[in-house]
């Protein structure tokens, strides 16, 4: 079980709790309850949270009080929470240091760098910018998920992990969008900005809290304008659209996932880092402070980026390298009961029932039977080997329930993975796979992962698929046929 504490109101957006839903969303993949604790929240946000099956908790305290961390202290307790997520600019240390010191473990998501020093658990900053010296600040026992790796989007953009963007030739199809809430109506003058150009399809999602949507309606004069209230389709929306105008918040990994070249605008000082940092990379072009920028410079500057389509192919390309779209799984990885340990000695016995069931003995490069004294033998040398590293996976109660084996060269590493037969079916592979992976990511300078499957072990070719792992050419392993996979780090988490 966990609680997530964030806010959604009209002067702060809804950014924060969008991203929490995600995570809410991966944590019930994995069979995981989940609880919202609000204290400032709009019909529109708490219709979709519904939607999804998620319980919300209304908070009576000012957000980020003494008094707010104490009810959601009460709260969590009440529920049975194991973790507490906390969102939002208006937390601040005291706030992480009364969760702590009341025994929850504590995911804090952090992209200002707003609350040092640090004291909870994990530290979440999906941002490019994100670095390790930025939360010098921070607790020993504090770790650090840093960079869009962990850029964490909603359940609807699964299905379109492997989907490929055409680009047009020129452009003519554009998605604006400004966020949930828009206080300062941004939106207007994007509106006023496409009209300088000559008639271009255009769609513009806003949320249902924007306190200016009827004069937004009334701006709506051509039928090749149309005004969306809490879209409920943004992929189908973003996939349609050949470039956006957005704000550079969350909207921001969603276009980098799908693609979406485009120009962004900041809304807030939050969101100047991901704006400039994406105009550095050439993901998108970086127009600045919302407010400062005139609709004719957004006419003109839409009029070039749709025209090109070298720079809408170049962006494109470059956003999708950023994010993949796995960034909520990675972090629930961290907060499953599910338990990576070192192996020691004490599982030499497991691990030889394990490789010896037939089933396993069947999908293994090496089919003959394994002696005690082989396996032995083979068990010392890999504790031994400082290029090996095993982890025993087990559950809450210490029960191990399968293994990962990593060989280590250089920046590479091949992965080895199996469970007890009491174990398999039943999606705990994908877990124990993505827990591995992000723990070798975390703790070591490897670059990339590699794994080799019997064409014939069909769950195996299907997890490493659903991780991510890219499939490549066969090989020739111990003078068998072998499906290579590989994973590669981020290259700029």
């Amino acid at each position: 079980m966990i609680l997530i504490r964030a806010d959604a109101t009209v002067a702060m957006g809804t950014g924060h709790v969008m991203r929490c839903l995600a995570l809410a969303q991966a944590w019930q993949n994995w069979g995981g309850r989940c609880v919202f604790a609000m204290a400032g929240s709009t019909p529109a946000i708490e219709g979709r949270l519904k939607e999804e099956g998620i319980e919300i908790e209304h908070l009576v305290a000012d957000a980020g009080t003494a008094e707010d961390s104490q009810e959601t202290l009460r709260l969590a307790r009440s529920k049975n929470a194991n973790w507490i997520i906390v969102d939002g600019y208006q937390f601040g240390v005291a706030y992480q240091q009364a969760i702590k010191a009341a025994g929850f473990k504590l995911l804090f998501i952090d992209d200002y760098v707003h609350s040092y020093p640090y004291c909870a658990d994990l530290v979440l900053n999906p941002n490019v910018q994100a670095n390790r010296n930025l939360y010098s600040n921070r607790n020993p026992s504090t770790q650090l998920l840093l960079g869009p790796r962990y850029a964490m989007l909603r359940r609807e953009f699964r299905p379109w992990r492997n989907w490929q963007r055409e680009i047009p030739a020129v452009g003519r199809k554009i998605l604006v969008t400004m966020g949930g809430s828009d206080p300062d109506n941004l939106t207007a003058k994007v509106i006023e900005a496409i009209r300088k150009l000559s008639s271009l399809e255009t769609v513009i999602l806003v949320g249902g809290s924007n306190p200016h949507l009827r004069s937004l309606e009334a701006l709506i004069e051509h039928e090749w304008m149309r005004l969306i209230t809490d879209a409920a389709c943004v992929p189908d929306l973003m996939a349609w659209a050949d470039v956006a105008v957005t704000g550079a918040g969350t909207t921001f990994w969603e276009m980098c996932f799908l693609g979406l070249p485009g120009i962004l605008l900041v809304l807030a000082e939050n969101q100047e880092g991901i704006a400039a940092a994406g105009g550095e990379m050439g993901i998108a072009w970086n127009l600045g402070r919302g407010a400062d920028v005139t609709a004719s410079t957004i006419a003109e500057k839409l009029r070039q980026l749709l025209s090109s389509s070298e720079t809408r192919k170049s962006q494109s390309e470059k956003g999708r390298d950023l994010v993949d779209g796995r960034g909520a799984e990675r972090v629930v990885a961290f907060l499953s009961d599910l338990e990576l340990r070192r192996t020691v000695e004490s599982d030499r016995e497991v691990f030889w029932e394990w490789a010896s069931d037939p089933e396993a003995r069947a999908v293994s490069f090496h089919n003959e039977t394994i002696s005690w004294e082989q396996h032995t033998k083979w068990f010392r040398a890999k504790m031994e080997d400082p290029n090996a590293i095993l982890y025993t996976a087990t559950n809450g109660s210490g029960l191990p329930m399968g293994q990962v084996r990593y060989q280590i060269e250089g920046k590479r590493a091949v992965l080895s993975i199996s469970l007890g037969v009491l174990f398999r079916g039943g999606g705990l592979g994908q877990r124990v796979l993505t827990a591995a992976v992000e723990k070798l990511f975390h703790d070591s300078e490897v670059e990339y992962i590699e794994a080799y499957v019997k064409p014939t072990n069909t769950p195996s070719l299907k997890l490493f698929a659903a991780a991510g792992f890219r499939r490549l050419p066969t090989k020739l392993i111990e003078g068998q046929e072998g499906v290579h996979f590989i994973l590669e780090r981020n290259a700029f988490a």
